[in-house]
Parts: structure tokens; C-alpha cells; sequence
């Protein structure tokens, strides 16, 4: 229903000539009688040709409109922000602050926007920062808790949990057992070469 809602809304603005108002097609008001429906582009072709825009399915703020890509750019620039890890010593507040919105109006955008909120995004980012350190590097859990921003090693141990199922420790001993097992047979391939011929 959201693709199909999306759509929609990307279509262009219907025209109802008896009333010279023009609507997105997702408009919660009753439709115009067929007769008296036309079609233009854009909006701005709508008013051009007279018609004013509905008060109650508001076009201007209808996907690709300017206010619309306004919002959209407060929020890509919000998870910029997140990304650099703002939200791991700030708060939800003092990114709405940063941005120049309120902070139920800043969830709203995200919510549209981004599907989630921005105390989601900051959680997800920290996970998926610590999973890389697991992978990549040797620190301990205690430094990549640390590391990808984490206020303390039991919320890692939560978070991790609550995204993986899986304590950020099983991942650890599996990428060590991994290791384990490709050295043994390294090893293995190995000692045919370094036995000394039989004379």
C-alpha cells in the first residue's frame, strides 16, 4: 500500500472546472464528477490556467514539490549528522535544534522520509559500525562498544541483541573458530612438504 500510496501521489494534480480547484489524486474529498475533471502537468500549469490548489490535500506538499524536497533535504542532512555520530553524545533535541525544526515536527520528517526514527537510524548505525570492528579488526568488545559509540558495553550487549539475536560475543568466537580452522588446514597441506624423503 505505501508503493502504491507513493505513486500515486507522484502523479500529476487533477482539475475539477466547476470549482477551479486542482488536487493531488490521493485527496480525502469526495472526487469531482468526471465531466468536469482535466488534467495538467505540474502545478504550476494549474495555476497558470486559473485554478487555486485544495486546502485539504494541500499539493505543494506533494512528492517533488519544493516544500516537499525541503523536508527531504533537512532529513538527509539530519542523518548526515547522524552518520558522523551526533546522536551518540547529543540528543534528539539538539538535532532539531541544529536542523531548525521542533523535535515532533523533526520525527514526522524521518517517519516520512526515512521510515524510522532518528534515535532508530543512530541505533542501527551503532550496530552495523560494531559488526564491521567484529569482522575487521582484533580490538575487544569493550573497545568496539566503545568505538562505534556506544554509551556503555551492557547497552552494546542490548542493542546487538535485539538486532542479531546473537550476542556480539558468538560472532567473535565464530570468526576466531574460522581462523582456527583454515590455520589447521593450512598446516595440514603443509607437512607433506616439509617431511624429509625416505632413503
Amino acid at each position: 500500500m505505501a508503493t502504491a500510496s507513493s505513486h500515486l501521489q507522484a502523479l500529476p494534480p487533477h482539475l475539477d472546472r466547476a470549482t477551479r480547484i486542482y488536487c493531488r489524486p490521493v485527496c480525502p474529498v469526495r472526487p469531482a464528477r468526471s465531466e468536469n475533471v482535466t488534467f495538467y502537468a505540474t502545478a504550476a500549469a494549474a495555476e497558470r490556467a486559473g485554478f487555486r490548489p485544495c486546502l485539504r490535500c494541500r499539493p505543494e506538499t506533494a512528492p517533488g514539490s519544493p516544500a516537499w524536497m525541503g523536508t527531504a533535504t533537512t532529513v538527509a542532512r539530519g542523518i548526515r549528522m547522524i552518520d558522523e555520530g551526533y546522536l551518540d553524545q547529543g540528543s534528539v533535541a539538539g538535532l532539531a535544534v541544529a536542523l531548525g525544526v521542533g523535535p515532533r515536527h523533526l520525527l514526522r520528517l524521518f517517519i516520512r522520509h526515512a521510515g524510522a526514527s532518528p534515535s532508530d537510524l543512530a541505533a542501527t548505525r551503532r550496530v552495523q559500525r560494531a559488526k564491521r570492528l567484529i569482522d575487521g579488526t582484533e580490538m575487544s568488545l569493550a573497545e568496539i562498544a566503545f568505538s562505534a559509540g556506544f554509551g556503555s558495553v551492557r547497552r552494546f550487549n542490548d542493542e546487538f541483541q535485539a538486532v542479531y539475536k546473537r550476542a556480539p560475543s558468538s560472532f567473535r568466537r565464530s570468526v576466531a573458530s574460522r581462523v582456527s580452522r583454515s590455520s589447521q588446514v593450512l598446516r595440514s597441506c603443509s607437512e607433506p612438504l616439509l617431511r624429509k624423503p625416505v632413503v
